[in-house]
């Protein structure tokens, strides 16, 4: 086999995993009323579904990608593959709620593993020039997923709701024949020691997150703040994380790597991804925003998000080979502009349907270039051999944080104005002093010269 065709195999093997965890997020929306109703779920419990799903996402995003860095891309690649698709027959098969969130918490600590696996088998099989077009497919992913996702719900809600879930079983026996023919295996470096404290003090920590966030109360944002629940669950993840620094640090192969974040560029990064990614979980009130400003229905108002989509999976791969022509710095500043012109437009102009179209395209078109394959890049610049998939894991675990946090704050402000235009406008307006302060730490980051060396730096 040619490198070329070796190359495009083995992105659309990595490209096709991605994309199936992925779709798993956005094809699970339409069959919630119908899961609802089979089980008796209250709201609650619905959200708990969903939150099982995000927390072990997380987990698993910090500790298959340690364990690819420790045992190599490929087996870490195949039990991320098998344990999600165990959890789709789990839930397939579920008769109760409780089956549900143990089959969803299984696909999310599964799903975890996937693009740190991906990641790191690009920078070790791709020379760095390469990195940026083949990271840009990957990041198209998401795009794609929120575009064709529920399309697909809705074909498979025809027949029932478990074909959902019942088509990632075939999807993943063949990503798993793929990965042992073309993933590379062991780097045969003897690993230290696990980490076993700073793994307990990390699940400790993400669950201590997950029970703040989800007994926030957006209809009453100061009270809830105030409850135990959430201010203790913030209390304790401040102390959990001061702890698990420590520790990290004296460990001999931590989950993560102290020394990772001595570079300028992966601190930035790392701040970056949690701007972006709060702006990002704005857009969820968009829907709600056009429906008060532009009296369309909820179902009208889901479709207008289209434009933007699909701007964003055109430019995705797009930014990806940006990258080797103006480095990272240059995509991430113009994309962050047209993320403050759409945010400005939101949050201080009288919304009529070619205007949102119009700045929608062009937050699709910033959004693509800022979580996609740049900053992905650079963490895989600035991480040696030896740590590249707790790199991306990294990268991956802040861009949650930013979406908890941004979905959570944007709904409490405009929770606050009692829900209609006012409030939605202070929210985006918050989000666009957000979005000045993510543009100048971006205009900080290395040149491209820099950036390239550092790169070769890495790969010698």
């Amino acid at each position: 086999m040619t490198e070329p065709k070796s190359t495009k195999l083995l992105l659309a093997l990595l490209f096709t995993g991605t994309l199936m965890g992925a779709l798993d997020l956005a094809i699970i929306g339409p069959a919630l009323p119908v899961i609802q109703a089979e089980f008796g779920m209250q709201q609650r419990e619905l959200a708990g579904l969903i939150n099982s799903y995000t927390l072990l996402q997380r987990l698993g995003a910090l500790l298959l990608a340690k364990f690819a860095d420790r045992v190599g891309p490929r087996l870490i690649y195949i039990i991320s593959i098998s344990l999600f698709a165990t959890g789709s027959l789990q839930i397939v098969l579920a008769e109760s709620a409780w089956m549900l969130n143990f089959g969803r918490a299984m696909q999310g600590f599964g799903a975890g593993g996937v693009f740190p696996a991906a990641a790191s088998v690009i920078g070790a099989r791709l020379p760095p020039k390469e990195r940026g077009p083949a990271l840009g497919i990957l990041g198209a992913v998401w795009g794609i997923a929120f575009l064709i996702g529920p399309i697909l719900g809705g074909i498979f809600l025809r027949f029932s709701w478990q074909w959902l879930f019942a088509i990632n079983l075939p999807i993943a026996f063949v990503l798993i024949i793929g990965a042992v023919k073309m993933l590379p295996g062991h780097s045969g470096r003897e690993p230290a020691p696990f980490d076993i404290k700073g793994t307990i003090l990390l699940m400790l920590g993400l669950s201590a997150l997950m029970l703040a966030v989800s007994n926030v109360d957006s209809t009453a944002p100061l009270q809830s703040l105030l409850s135990l629940p959430v201010s203790g669950g913030m209390i304790l993840l401040v102390l959990v994380t001061a702890i698990f620094w420590q520790v990290e640090k004296r460990a001999h192969d931590p989950i993560v790597m102290p020394t990772l974040f001595n570079s300028a560029q992966v601190r930035k990064s790392c701040l970056i991804s949690i701007g972006v990614s709060a702006i990002q979980a704005g857009s969820i009130f968009i829907p709600a925003l056009l429906v008060v400003s532009l009296d369309v229905s909820p179902a009208n108002s889901a479709l207008l998000l289209l434009p933007g989509v699909i701007a964003a999976t055109i430019m995705a791969p797009v930014a990806g080979k940006l990258i080797n022509i103006t480095g990272t710095r240059l995509i991430l500043v113009v994309c962050q502009i047209l993320m403050l012109i759409s945010l400005a437009v939101y949050a201080f102009t009288d919304l009529t349907m070619t205007s949102f179209i119009i700045v929608s395209i062009l937050a699709g078109i910033g959004s693509a270039g800022l979580v996609g394959a740049p900053l992905r890049f650079i963490m895989l610049a600035e991480s040696g051999a030896s740590d590249r998939a707790s790199a991306q894991g990294v990268i991956s675990v802040t861009s949650s944080m930013g979406r908890i946090f941004g979905a959570s704050a944007v709904g409490a402000v405009a929770a606050s104005y009692g829900g209609d235009i006012v409030g939605y406008q202070a929210a985006f307006t918050g989000l666009l002093v957000l979005g000045i302060i993510v543009m100048l730490v971006a205009i900080t980051l290395n040149a491209k010269a820099a950036e390239d060396a550092a790169a070769a730096a890495k790969a010698a």
